[in-house]
């Protein structure tokens, strides 16, 4: 289908599925019910899944198929949103022209930074990414506040020009007059179904960058970025220049963030310095290797995992926690609260740390691994199969 081998087919299959379900099968418990604490299906919030499924697979490209692991890509991601919200203050609130400036933004500023930063490799790349990033950061903080508005970010405001709005257009960001923020509820009972126009249009833009990266892969280029990073110093050998290669994985990986940076920003038109933190660089470099680094759709489950959990067990507090364990003696209970509660709240980053430490130490692979395996935990060959395979001389 579309030039895709049957496997890749699945696999694309897969993420649509989840991707056009996902208001379904993440849909809130209602509220009285037990197991409404554990609510993610919000539209904002899962238009934030898909934005940072889009960021993870960019970064794999890079990562993933050359192996140059940088720690500046929330640069891009910051750059991208800030181009998209000028975009809203001179133009109009058509998200399309946005979504347009961003990725040509990005791809520019990852030109200049891929050049100097690829003429290293290895730990002195991602250094130098990160040092690229960190000057992004204050740069936009302190130094270009008329363009970025410092500390308090860049917004739209009435006073804007905003020349090719014309009147009646809406005042919020939209494609072509449908808002983004236009929700159609269903109401089923006691349950509550809210199908957001701008989470269908991340999601469509998801599918469309996880079809772009599984062409990459599978092409010729694909090939040659798996080759540099099986074996750079071979490929020298061959005659092959490896540099235009890699600037232009990175210059695509760069498109990539600046194109979630600009889907933030049409989900919510402001855009500030801290999106260029290497906080955020090393969130997206934890959703590819929690996902699986190098694989197709692990990216896209690295990112749902970790923004799912983010808003789980950021919003449990000690009265959750009193809750679920009042069963046990009052002297017990408390104990057991005292020792979980610095891993909730504000610290859930400690049970991501967790999480992650136990996904390196026991699946290297990342959650496709751990799919696979309990595929082959299921998997059963015929008798056929297992003759074949007895009789098959050992290489």
């Amino acid at each position: 289908m579309f030039g895709l081998n049957s496997k890749d087919t699945r696999a694309f299959l897969l993420i649509a599925t989840l991707a056009m379900l996902a208001p379904i099968l993440l849909n809130p418990f209602p509220t009285g019910s037990a197991l409404a604490q554990f609510n993610a299906g919000y539209p904002d919030l899962m238009q934030r899944f898909v934005i940072f499924g889009i960021f993870a697979i960019g970064f794999n490209i890079l990562f993933g198929l050359t192996g140059y692991l940088s720690f500046g890509h929330a640069a891009f991601l910051g750059v991208g949103s800030y181009s998209a919200v000028w975009m809203f203050k001179l133009l109009s609130m058509n998200v399309v022209p946005a979504l347009i400036l961003s990725v040509i933004v990005a791809a520019l500023f990852s030109v200049f930074i891929g050049f100097v930063s690829l003429r290293r490799s290895g730990i002195y790349f991602s250094i130098l990414t990160l040092a690229f990033a960190q000057m992004s950061f204050n740069l936009a903080y302190s130094v270009f506040t008329p363009i970025t508005n410092g500390e308090t970010g860049l917004q739209v405001y009435n006073s804007d020009p905003q020349y090719l709005m014309a009147e009646g257009d809406p005042t919020v960001t939209h494609f072509f007059g449908l808002e983004m923020r236009e929700t159609f509820t269903l109401q089923l009972g006691g349950w509550s179904f809210d199908f957001a126009a701008g989470y269908y249009m991340c999601a469509f833009l998801l599918l469309a960058a996880f079809y772009l990266s599984v062409r990459i892969f599978r092409s010729p280029f694909g090939l040659t970025l798996r080759a540099i990073k099986s074996n750079q110093q071979r490929v020298n050998y061959t005659g092959l220049n490896a540099r235009p290669y890699t600037l232009a994985a990175f210059v695509i990986s760069g498109m990539y963030a600046g194109l979630a940076g600009g889907l933030l920003a049409c989900m919510d038109p402001l855009a500030g310095a801290e999106r260029m933190q290497w906080t955020a660089s090393g969130e997206v470099v934890l959703m590819t290797i929690l996902g699986g680094a190098g694989t197709l759709i692990g990216p896209v489950l690295g990112a749902g995992f970790i923004k799912y959990f983010e808003n789980i067990f950021s919003k449990i507090n000690d009265t959750v926690l009193h809750q679920w364990f009042a069963f046990m003696p009052d002297g017990l209970e408390n104990v057991i609260v005292t020792i979980v509660h610095p891993f909730i709240g504000k610290g859930w980053n400690l049970t991501l740390g967790l999480m992650f430490m136990a996904v390196v130490i026991f699946l290297p692979g990342g959650l496709v691994e751990g799919g696979q395996r309990i595929g082959k935990l299921f998997s059963k060959r015929t008798p056929s199969d297992a003759a074949s395979t007895a009789d098959r001389p050992t290489e």
